[in-house]
């Protein structure tokens, strides 16, 4: 079967193709860490996310980051990237997040994970899973949020699951959009969740052993969308990624904006790609992505013909 090409209209009120950044969520210097995210959004920038890791006392609450931010800003969304889901209720995660949408006016998008650093969830007080338990929750989770999210007067949410039991909790609020769910995943089980029941896949490309583990993860999701009845184009595929300015080609995004841009859009368009998202606490080398490395790329792909 041959692969999709990827969707060219945006969805969720995001571009076609996405260009955002990673800001670690630093508790040191708040004010710094508020600043870096303004400056995404003035550098062009679709998208700011945070990690959130609510064990960490070196990090600000990443929630708590997201709604304070997203009342400095106005047009950038926002995201946890990715949500930790034991230490997040997904009931109460999904009322946060609608809340934050309705405020935001529709600039929202929840990434979720399974979990990790087990030992640090567990003295938090959260619950220690197994690889195997844990994306079972998410999947139940999945069920939960967008059961809140139905806002069905009529009817109660009820949810028996092996995680998360709900039993007639009330529905609502509606988010202001459709808020975008997705998944930081890597192995099979996880990858053929997001093809059957999210609408985006958020790894990170350190955590890849080679591009043709990005090229196996969109076999995966694409054949779980098909066996889910769903278009695997509405799947957004995006990646996070890291890098340096240089003035000499030092390899994979080390190098001039020009290459930079002829790299991310090799990526879009030959592993498609849609949306790139890269980790950096510096706000020139936002500044520099947003203006000459973002419209470069969306010209090469523009340009393609793809």
């Amino acid at each position: 079967m041959d692969a999709p090409a990827p969707s060219t209209t945006g969805t969720s009120g995001l571009p076609a193709l996405v260009f955002g950044a990673f800001v670690t969520p630093t508790a040191a210097d708040p004010s710094a860490t508020v600043a870096l995210a303004v400056e995404a959004e003035r550098a062009g920038l679709d998208l700011v996310t945070f990690q959130d890791h609510p064990y960490q006392p070196a990090f600000l609450d990443t929630w708590t980051l997201l709604s304070y931010v997203a009342a400095r800003t106005e047009r950038v969304h926002l995201a946890p990237n990715v949500a930790s889901l034991p230490l997040r209720p997904p009931a109460v995660l999904a009322r946060a997040a609608a809340s934050l949408d309705l405020l935001s006016e529709g600039r929202v998008e929840l990434g979720l994970g399974a979990g990790a650093f087990w030992d640090a969830i567990a003295a938090m007080g959260g619950p220690r899973r197994t690889p195997g338990e844990a994306v079972t929750a998410l999947d139940e989770a999945i069920e939960v949020i967008r059961g809140v999210w139905a806002d069905d007067e009529r009817s109660r949410l009820r949810v028996d699951g092996e995680a998360y039991r709900l039993d007639g909790a009330k529905r609502g609020p509606a988010p202001a959009h459709p808020v975008g769910l997705w998944l930081g995943a890597y192995k099979p089980r996880m990858l053929r969740l997001v093809g059957a029941k999210a609408d985006g896949w958020l790894p990170s490309l350190g955590y890849l052993d080679s591009l043709r583990d990005l090229d196996e993860g969109h076999r995966r999701i694409d054949d779980a969308a098909h066996a889910a009845g769903r278009d695997p184009r509405a799947v957004r595929r995006l990646l996070n990624v890291g890098g340096r300015f240089t003035e000499g080609d030092g390899g994979f995004l080390v190098g001039p904006p020009r290459q930079w841009a002829e790299q991310l859009a090799g990526l879009a368009l030959e592993h498609r790609v849609t949306g790139f998202v890269l980790a950096a606490d510096d706000g020139d080398v936002l500044r520099r992505y947003g203006a000459e490395v973002a419209p470069v790329v969306r010209e090469l792909v523009a340009s393609s013909g793809a």
